[in-house]
């Protein structure tokens, strides 16, 4: 039975992936290197920002020191946060569909590898921050996906937020709950915390994702009773 939905942020709820791709790519050419769209989004997507430059660096043959990984994170999140202050796109019927899903009764979190104060910020510009009880990100997990810790933490931060035994509620397995994802890597985090996973073509094509138990073009397409059917 499905009883509750852990949403991806970036590439899902809102539009940041391009912008995103611009500042990696900035990073790189820093150091003398070409990063190419097609290598990003194969290879990088769903990566916080540690993950991204230590994978850069390990590309080239390279190892990197902390502050210097330092420095290049400071960097980009600078740059991301300026860029982001009056907002970014929210993606089609995103905002519709969360509405649906929380005024149905299914509590809902966010696992994402952004920073708290990032996705807060964009959550009220989006004026969604009310539906997300709960969120865990990059500060609070020491692996990005497809590491499963995201993902883990989240359902706990769930069973405390609307799961708690102690009011009188049921417990909430992992298998209960529904990821939302448009990475690959986002996909088999979900899978490895024991969930199952809606992937969106939002970020790669739809072939890429096909290892989700549901694959859409976008949240217009969803058919969510289906889901829930299928969930019983």
């Amino acid at each position: 039975m499905l009883r509750a939905i852990i949403f991806d942020f970036d590439g899902i709820i809102v539009d940041s992936e391009p912008l995103i791709l611009k500042l990696v790519q900035q990073i790189a050419a820093f150091q003398g290197w070409n990063l190419t769209e097609e290598e990003y989004y194969r290879d990088y997507l769903a990566l916080d920002d540690r993950g991204v430059v230590e994978l850069l660096f390990k590309r080239h043959g390279l190892s990197i020191d902390e502050q210097q990984r330092e420095q290049l994170i400071s960097q980009k999140e600078r740059a991301y946060w300026e860029a982001i202050q009056d907002g970014l796109p929210v993606f089609p019927d995103a905002a519709e569909f969360i509405r649906k899903v929380a005024k149905m009764g299914f509590p809902l979190g966010i696992a994402s590898g952004s920073l708290r104060l990032e996705v807060e910020h964009l959550l009220q510009k989006t004026g969604l921050r009310e539906f997300f009880p709960v969120l865990v990100t990059a500060e609070d997990t020491k692996q990005s996906k497809p590491d499963p810790e995201g993902y883990l933490k989240a359902i706990d931060g769930l069973r405390t937020a609307a799961f708690n035994p102690c009011l009188g509620h049921d417990f909430l397995a992992a298998r209960q709950c529904l990821a939302i994802e448009d990475a690959a890597a986002g996909i088999d985090a979900a899978h490895a915390a024991g969930m199952r996973c809606m992937a969106l073509a939002h970020s790669l094509p739809r072939e890429n994702l096909k290892h989700a138990e549901w694959v859409f073009e976008n949240f217009g397409e969803v058919d969510f009773e289906r889901i829930v059917n299928a969930c019983l």
